[in-house]
């Protein structure tokens, strides 16, 4: 059978292929510590699932709903922005929730791009950027973000490249896989370079409220929504990842435009879901609070298996993973964490799998329990790989 040319620019996403790989050894009898990807595995709060149960039970509402959501929760959302962020946005233009902001990638690439067009994506990034691009019929470009300059971009750099066919950039703080902070200084300069150039800047938000003394927005920049876009979502920040609920802050032009895609693809969203996020968005700071102090005891659990493993890591970074630099004694890191995987039953992130600058990283998850974390570094202890280099 022949198949759609585009198949040849994307493959198919990691961990789609390697949690399947994971299964297969679970069916062998192989219980596998997954520290390799990021799904909360803590529940909403109590009020949220609350909200979804009642909202299920009424029988009117499992109907089609309006591909914009129900008012309400725009509403919901526009309150949450600026009592978090302290931005306002017109909940009836300015706002469209999105069925996890991962489609918000895609849906924006598509309605952005033309065959030809460039987009700026960060290496080390989100895989998700480029692959969205790619299937929109864009050309990617990547911009460095090195472990010498904080894991920011240098906009010196950007300044000196070609930017007739840049349509978009993506950027994405508090960043993911590196963990960097958002820094004020570095989105303002992010948000003049796309209103001096006409270019879109697209910051992509999903981690602000995991582990952050300071939740920040690109929108602040750019308060006329020029140029900005915002993606948010539920999935990190209210541990609400399988519910797929995610938003997208832009002006009024980009939200009519990125709903003409999405219109002619969904149905809208199942109005108890929607109900169930206008109550977590209520979730007072002191849950959000809850929710990072058990995530600042994982971490420092992370740290001391990293440390007995001599990976090094900056302890400052945030967000709900760790990204640690390997030891020189590891040649190849994505053997050296199959041998773990297969060996010690653990599974981590080769960093190189969001671009060239994670060759040498290794990210892991915060996303399971102390027990579980303390049980795989005793594994990883145990393990030939390991005793062989601590040897070495």
């Amino acid at each position: 059978m022949n198949f759609s040319k585009r198949l040849n620019e994307i493959k198919e996403y990691y961990f789609s292929k390697k949690l399947e790989e994971v299964r297969q050894l679970e069916a062998r009898g192989k219980r596998i510590i997954n520290l390799g990807i990021g799904s909360p595995d803590m529940a909403p709060s109590e009020e949220t699932i609350k909200s979804l149960i009642a909202s299920a039970e009424n029988p009117k509402n499992h109907a089609y709903q309006s591909y914009r959501s129900i008012i309400e929760l725009r509403i919901a959302i526009s309150k949450w922005y600026i009592r978090t962020f302290g931005i306002a946005s017109d909940p009836v233009k300015e706002i469209l929730p999105l069925l996890g902001s991962k489609e918000g990638v895609f849906y924006l690439s598509m309605a952005l791009l033309d065959e030809g067009d460039e987009v700026l994506i960060p290496n080390p990034g989100y895989p998700a950027y480029s692959s969205a691009a790619k299937i929109a019929g864009g050309k990617v470009r990547y911009y460095d973000l090195k472990e010498e300059i904080g894991w920011y971009p240098d906009l010196s750099e950007l300044e000196n490249m070609d930017l007739s066919k840049v349509k978009l950039v993506w950027v994405n703080y508090p960043n993911m896989p590196t963990g960097a902070r958002a820094n004020k200084e570095v989105l303002r300069q992010l948000a003049e370079f796309g209103l001096k150039h006409d270019i879109i800047i697209c910051n992509d938000n999903p981690y602000s409220m995991v582990l952050n003394d300071e939740q920040i927005s690109i929108m602040e920049f750019d308060t006329d929504k020029r140029v900005c876009i915002e993606l948010n979502s539920m999935s990190k920040s209210f541990n609400m990842a399988g519910w797929r609920i995610g938003m997208m802050i832009a002006g009024e032009e980009i939200i009519n435009a990125v709903l003409q895609i999405k219109s002619n693809v969904d149905s809208g969203m199942f109005r108890p879901l929607q109900d169930a996020a206008i109550a977590a968005f209520e979730n007072d700071s002191s849950w959000h609070e809850l929710r990072n102090k058990e995530y600042r005891e994982r971490r420092e659990l992370v740290f001391k298996m990293l440390d007995i493993m001599a990976f090094t890591y900056d302890p400052l970074q945030v967000g709900m993973f760790v990204w640690a630099k390997s030891p020189d004694y590891i040649s190849n890191i994505e053997e050296y964490l199959d041998s773990i995987l297969y060996n010690a039953g653990v599974f981590l992130t080769p960093g190189k799998i969001f671009g060239s600058n994670g060759e040498r990283f290794i990210r892991v998850s915060l996303c399971s329990s102390k027990e579980n974390i303390e049980e795989a570094m005793r594994r990883i202890m145990e393990s030939e790989n390991f005793k062989m280099g601590i040897n070495n």
